[in-house]
């Protein structure tokens, strides 16, 4: 991994410059993957906020197997990485616990919320990727750096993380609980598979898709419809739709959008008890809230 090597290196120069005796080292390993760390404050609040109400692990500690080996990552900041712990838990985790119940979140929730500090970037077509959901088990979050505690946006905060909460829990459900394929029928034929990096999002929802990567496969279709309804606001969510006309009036594409949020909505109730109108709703009053919250404290 390159930042092993680069502290290698660092050693080695090091050495050119000084010298100290066996006795002037520290015995323990910045690596040694065997023995638990020391546990902090914000591991303690973790515990008590996490792990022991709802069996969830937050790691937000560097741990190469918990990464893509293919991929150059960094840590996530220590303070950020509380800041960002306590936005999911106001605006995610409380939101379906009072909607759905803590025994809903405590048997459909990942067991695992993993924080990286960096973007990770595809190979092919240089896409970026917002997070990552692996068998219903772990939602990993990238970018925690970049989140501006002193300065919060709802829609830069949909954008990097809860939007991709939403869309990830989503493919949890529903690979739990599939959905008719009736979906799979409303813009057949018009998916654009890996193309999807070379369309915007004023194209796609022409097309019928709420966002250009709506239109790589039906599944990112049925869950970035989900999640967008939920944390779009009403003004946002109407762009989306008036977007979705075309010049000459055409209103097809807007008409597939209604008709997928018809179903999502559907299915989500009849499957899972959950209303999308609840949910879209107390993210929204929620979100007018998060310059009240405390991001620095743990208690």
């Amino acid at each position: 991994m390159k930042i092993i090597r680069t502290l290698i290196i660092a050693a080695v120069l090091g050495a050119g410059f000084t010298s100290c005796s066996e006795d002037d080292l520290n015995p323990t390993s910045i690596f040694d993957n065997t023995t638990e760390p020391v546990q902090n404050e914000f591991d303690q609040w973790i515990w008590k906020n996490y792990t022991e109400p709802y069996n969830i692990e937050l790691k937000y500690r560097f741990d190469d197997k918990e990464s893509d080996m293919n991929y150059n990552v960094i840590p996530a900041d220590y303070n950020k990485s509380i800041a960002l712990a306590k936005l999911v838990k106001y605006l995610w985790m409380e939101v379906y616990e009072k909607l759905a119940g803590k025994e809903f979140l405590c048997t459909y929730c990942p067991k695992i919320f993993h924080f990286v500090g960096s973007p990770e970037y595809e190979k092919s077509g240089g896409s970026m990727v917002l997070g990552t959901a692996e068998g219903g088990l772990k939602i990993t979050l990238f970018n925690v750096n970049a989140l501006n505690v002193s300065s919060l946006d709802p829609e830069i905060l949909n954008e990097w993380y809860f939007k991709t909460m939403h869309h990830e829990f989503s493919h949890i459900l529903h690979q739990t609980k599939n959905y008719s394929t009736e979906f799979n029928n409303i813009t057949a034929g018009k998916y654009y598979g890996a193309g999807w990096v070379n369309i915007d999002d004023a194209t796609a929802r022409l097309d019928g898709f709420v966002t250009a990567y709506a239109s790589s496969a039906v599944d990112e279709d049925f869950v970035e419809t989900i999640a967008n309804y939920i944390v779009k606001s009403d003004a946002e969510w109407q762009q989306i739709l008036n977007d979705a006309v075309g010049p000459d009036g055409d209103t097809s594409g807007r008409d597939a959008i209604l008709q997928k949020l018809e179903m999502v909505t559907e299915y989500l109730a009849n499957s899972w008890g959950l209303d999308i109108q609840a949910i879209h709703e107390e993210v929204q009053e929620r979100q007018t809230h998060i310059d009240e919250l405390d991001l620095v404290t743990l208690d």
